[in-house]
């Protein structure tokens, strides 16, 4: 039975089945994660964005809430050839429209082929293909949203590992996985998360030995005040960042960004250490990538696209990865990051005099 309509931004509009009711509108992206489907859901990089699956059958493990990246589903709607009733009723109690029976595959050659595009869902008993145009027709300017921290950060400051014996981490919260705080923690650093509109006075009351900047949705433009703590700490203390917190950082610091056609989502991407020619598999998901990086050197590229995915400055003592190495869902070839991190600490510039 048809119940939902797809309005895409290429004229199509596609008939699908309703498994979450309601109506939205979006970016419509794809991962081609094969597990995981929790974490993607609950990750704040979906922000505002519509998430299809490539693979066919997305739930045939249930609904763990131990999995979840973060405290909601941030994706707008999910699209899948099928979802399980489990990820269903999830989906539909968090008010989130989905969708299933239509060729994903499809899809998916679209977004490749044309990049990532906006599109308008309606779904349920009421829904029309008009319904879905309209919906499309409001996406116009999202691209140019720039208050999209907001929707995905933290409003207060938050301390993980108070007794920790480690670092003490300035984690700045563009839309942090959960796990980015659970992986520094597990190594007995001090995490104090705070938000991503934090001021000088804010991080430097937190006496931090590291600033390390996290993913997030988007362009990483709009993450004005993330670049204002880096370009104020730079050099006094040690840097990182993660997926958009290398762009955050790369921007800051000189270099230059740019969008992608249809990004990088999924578990299976290969980069490679220029230093060690090693190739691991990675987690990943963003739709910028660094065009310029300014100071810092490309230490690991993209074996598909040659993007830059890892970016340091020894003179500097800054370290970032464009890729995801907490993983969750993914690989755990690259969660040594996390120790390389750390271990700046140990090794940081000292201020000027």
């Amino acid at each position: 039975m048809t119940e939902a309509y797809l309005a895409l931004e290429d004229g199509r509009v596609v008939e699908a089945r309703s498994r979450a009711p309601g109506r939205t509108r979006g970016e419509l992206v794809f991962t081609t994660a094969y597990t995981g489907y929790e974490e993607s859901l609950t990750d704040p990089s979906y922000e505002e964005q519509v998430l299809t699956f490539s693979y066919p059958l997305i739930g045939n493990y249930g609904v763990r809430p131990e999995r979840f990246e973060s405290d909601r589903v941030h994706p707008r709607a999910a699209v899948a050839r099928e979802l399980t009733e489990d990820v269903a009723e999830w989906l539909a109690a968090e008010g989130v429209p989905a969708v299933d029976h239509l060729d994903t595959r499809d899809l998916v050659v679209s977004v490749r082929e044309e990049g990532a595009m906006k599109c308008g869902i309606a779904a349920g008993p009421d829904a029309t293909p008009e319904a879905a145009k309209e919906e499309l027709a409001q996406c116009k300017g999202m691209s140019e949203h720039t208050d999209i921290g907001k929707q995905v950060s933290i409003s207060e400051q938050k301390t993980f590992n108070t007794d920790g014996s480690g670092p003490t981490v300035a984690l700045v919260d563009c839309g942090a996985k959960g796990s980015i705080a659970d992986s520094l923690v597990a190594r007995d650093a001090v995490v104090e998360q705070v938000p991503y509109d934090a001021s000088v006075a804010d991080v430097e009351a937190v006496d931090p030995d590291i600033l390390f900047v996290s993913n997030g949705p988007g362009d990483p433009k709009n993450f004005e005040q993330a670049a204002v703590l880096v370009e104020e700490f730079v050099g006094e203390m040690p840097l990182a960042g993660i997926c958009l917190g290398q762009q955050v950082i790369a921007n800051a610091l000189g270099g230059a960004t740019e969008k992608m056609t249809f990004g990088h989502r999924g578990v299976n991407q290969p980069v490679k250490d220029l230093r060690t020619n090693k190739v691991v598999m990675t987690t990943q998901n963003h739709g910028y990538t660094v065009s310029e990086p300014g100071p810092l050197e490309v230490t690991q590229i993209n074996v598909n696209d040659d993007t830059p995915e890892g970016l340091e400055s020894e003179e500097l003592d800054i370290i970032t990865r464009q890729y995801h190495p907490e993983a969750n869902p993914g690989p755990h070839d690259t969660l040594g990051f996390f120790d390389d991190v750390l271990g700046l600490a140990d090794e940081a510039v000292q201020p000027a005099d």
